[in-house]
Parts: C-alpha cells; structure tokens; sequence
C-alpha cells in the first residue's frame, strides 16, 4: 500500500545532510543521463495559479510530480508530492511538500556551494529571512566551515529574529546588518532568497573569490542580482537549463540586452558528473541560479519514502 506522509512526518525524515547526498546522486544520475525533468508550467485560474512539475530518475527507480495552487487569501499553497516505481507504475506514497520543498531548495544551494565555493569560505550574507532563508543559510553551514553570517531584510525585527534563531539552531553567529550592502561586502558566499523584482545585490559590492547562490526568483519578472554580478561571474551554473529559460529573471533580463548568451551557462549535473571543475580559479566570482526543479522534489521524496518504511512511520493509504 501507499504510504501518506504529512508535514512533520517529512521534516523528520529528511535531515539537510542526508538531503543534500540525496541531490547529489539525483544529479549524478543526471550527468549520465538517466533521468527526466520537466519544467514547472503553470495555469492561470480566476483567483491565482495552479502549478505542476515532474521528474524520473532511472537510477534511483522513481517518477512522479509535485502539484499546487497559489491563490490569493489565506491558507497559501498546499503543495503535495506523489511518488511511483519506475518499473510498475505503483503509487509509492503521497506527501505533503511545503516542508519537503523548503529542506530541498537549501539543499539544492548546498549541493551547488559545495562544488562551486572556496574551501576556506567561512562568512555567508543572507539577504531575505523568511521560510526559504532558513534552509539557505543551514545548508550552506553543512558543506562549508562557517564562522559568521550577516543577514538583511527590510524589516529590522524579522532580521533580528532571523539572526537570534539561526544562532541558536546551527551554532554559528548571525548578526543583523544594517544594509543590504553592509551585508553583502566582504562575505565569502551571498545568499540571496527574497520575492524582489529589482536587485538586492550589485556586483559592485562582491568580492574576488566570492559565490552567489540567487534562490529566490522563478519568474522573468523578478531580479534578485544585477547585471554586474552576472557578466563578472565566471561561471554560471543553474539547475535545469529549460526551466531557467523560462524562469530565471537574472540571466533572462541580460540575455534579453545581448550581454549574455545561455551558451555561457552550465547546469549542475555537469558538476555532479565532473564534466566541469566548480571553480575556475581562488578568485573568481562564481553564481548559482536556483529555480527548483521536481528531480530535486522526487530525489528528496524517495528518500523521505525509503526511511519511513524503513521506520514504520507514516499511514497507509487504502489503494
């Protein structure tokens, strides 16, 4: 029978370490060509959209998809996940993926700042502190020796909380900055997760050496970096070429001036394969656009799935 799992239950399953191991061979599997990803579509409804993504992974032995609403009011999106066998077609479980997609886009960032950041990084600037922030900065922490975070957001009592929290759960010290340039300046890795239509980050502030993980933008209207930042970076790597190219507002808006060419990109099964080296040089500027992609969603799924039946946990459905 199927297993349904609700919010907790997949939090309790899917550690950020394990679930960023879970993404690595997700893109591994990727790099040698065993999997399939399509890209977010979405349909406009009277009072807002419905959305649909969905992968198979060949090596890993799963499909399925991830499905939700974003209406206007109250209640936010419900997201749900469905997992089948790649051989039969049996449903494997349905979950709840609120949780599940905040722990894999962290995850997605740390798999990509594990490949793409000096070794010696030990200073992240967080802009934006909602949901998405946490997971960003916990990821990151989980591949790279951390001794300090900075964090900005527009409102100084959602950034003082974010820096208090983020102390105390990952043992790290996270201070509020007082500017989004105060933040960024000096720092070894710049995470940048907010819902912004124009850039919170400018090239002009970014150090030699540094790497970008843009995260919060899957739509051509939104910007999170500048052109700048985008033309000094020597390596840009996205998640899913076609979804980017429907998505990603940082390299659309560029691209759109003919500054840049999507012949300049990489996607990150290339570096899960060792096609390419994460860093060209100590000094340079290297940038990952994340737009989230349901292959992420199923890798962090199966193994949710694979523990909890490892566990006894979750309910059976009857079907």
């Amino acid at each position: 029978m199927a297993l349904f799992l609700n919010e907790q239950e997949v939090a309790a399953l899917l550690p950020m370490d394990e679930c960023i191991e879970a993404l690595a061979r997700a893109f591994a599997h990727a790099g040698a060509g065993q999997t399939d990803n399509k890209a977010r579509s979405r349909i406009r409804m009277p009072g807002g959209f419905f959305h649909f993504m969905a992968a198979a992974d060949g090596g890993q032995g799963v499909f399925g998809y991830k499905a939700y609403p974003s209406f206007a009011g109250p209640g936010g999106a419900k997201m749900m996940v469905m997992l089948y066998d790649y051989q039969s077609g049996e449903l494997l479980a349905c979950m709840e993926g609120g949780r599940l997609g905040q722990i894999r886009t962290g995850a997605a960032s740390g798999l990509a700042t594990r490949y793409m950041a000096r070794p010696d990084a030990d200073t992240v600037a967080v802009i934006g502190s909602g949901f998405q922030a946490r997971t960003q900065l916990e990821a990151v922490c989980a591949v790279r020796p951390i001794k300090q975070a900075r964090v900005f957001s527009r409102r100084q009592e959602r950034r003082e909380d974010f820096a208090r929290r983020s102390s105390e759960r990952l043992g790290v010290d996270v201070q509020p900055a007082d500017s989004a340039q105060g933040c960024v300046e000096g720092a070894d890795i710049v995470i940048a997760i907010t819902s912004a239509r124009e850039p919170v980050v400018l090239g002009q502030w970014l150090a030699a050496g540094t790497h970008i993980n843009a995260a919060g933008g899957n739509h051509w209207l939104r910007r999170e970096i500048d052109e700048e930042a985008v033309l000094r970076s020597e390596l840009i790597v996205v998640d899913d070429l076609e979804q980017a190219k429907i998505e990603c507002g940082d390299l659309l808006w560029p691209e759109a001036r003919g500054n840049f060419r999507w012949g300049m990109v990489h996607e990150l099964r290339d570096l899960a394969a060792g096609r390419i080296p994460g860093r060209p040089s100590p000094e340079s500027l290297t940038l990952f656009e994340s737009q989230g992609i349901a292959l992420e969603d199923i890798a962090a799924a199966e193994l949710v799935y694979r523990k909890a039946k490892e566990q006894g946990t979750g309910a059976e459905l009857p079907f």
